[in-house]
């Protein structure tokens, strides 16, 4: 499998899903937009990751290679590829698919507690509805770094909601998934976070200090449990639409 990766900082890498890739032994290619980026044509690889980052997708004057990647994300999406956006990731996909992306009311660090909407009847791999890794249900604990948050894009489904953010996630047309959460958090991934953005670890009712960030190594685990299924899942949407493409 082929998987194209969109970075925005240096230090806010892959994490855990970097390790899958590794493991599985797929090509993996990156842009990265901290450096002079290229992007490529959606039919050179099988799968896109956006993964995080400090800036908010409205700052297209600060950060003027916002506006091209949009275009590339809207042209990938348009393309059918499986596409997978984590925090910023996921507020990208959200505006390019014509959802409005704000401050949320409360900034949200640290491990939270995630869960499928009140009332909503999810699918997760079976009757009508998008497919929906189960890996992500019914409710599981999630890293977290982010004041903005994303609407649900129309034609797009909501998947989760947590105490501070009522929108943490969302799947559109099957195979293109935005998570507010970091399902690639793993050890030295938060640490590069705390190390670039530490100054964030202040007071609030969402936001942990550094210490309790760290010593929850069992939520390390449980993290790379969620996250090596969600990327298996992926792996056969993209084997699937090979498939697909052969029979035709």
């Amino acid at each position: 499998m082929k998987i194209h990766c969109l970075q925005h900082l240096k230090n806010e890498t892959l994490g855990s899903i970097g390790t899958w890739v590794s493991l599985k032994g797929h090509m993996l290619t990156k842009t990265l937009l901290y450096e002079n980026p290229v992007f490529s044509e959606p039919e050179e690889f099988d799968m896109l990751l956006i993964m995080g980052g400090t800036m908010s997708v409205y700052q297209e004057e600060e950060f003027p290679w916002l506006k091209p990647e949009k275009e590339f994300v809207k042209k990938v999406i348009d393309a059918g590829k499986p596409v997978l956006g984590s925090c910023f990731g996921a507020q990208l996909i959200a505006e390019v698919l014509g959802g409005k992306v704000t401050r949320n009311m409360f900034k949200e660090i640290g491990w939270h507690r995630v869960k499928a909407p009140a009332g909503e009847n999810l699918n997760s791999g079976a009757g009508t509805g998008p497919e929906i890794p189960s890996c992500l249900f019914p409710e599981f604990t999630a890293f977290m770094w982010h004041g903005d948050t994303f609407e649900t894009p129309a034609g797009a489904v909501r998947l989760f909601e947590s105490e501070a953010c009522p929108n943490q996630g969302f799947i559109y047309r099957e195979n293109v998934l935005g998570l507010q959460f970091h399902p690639e958090a793993d050890r030295q991934w938060i640490r590069n976070l705390i190390e670039d953005s530490g100054h964030e670890l202040v007071e609030g009712k969402f936001i942990q200090p550094e210490e309790e960030i760290l010593r929850h190594e069992h939520l390390l685990e449980d993290s790379q449990s969620i996250a090596f299924p969600l990327m298996d899942w992926f792996e056969g949407k993209c084997e699937k639409l090979k498939l697909n493409q052969k029979l035709k």
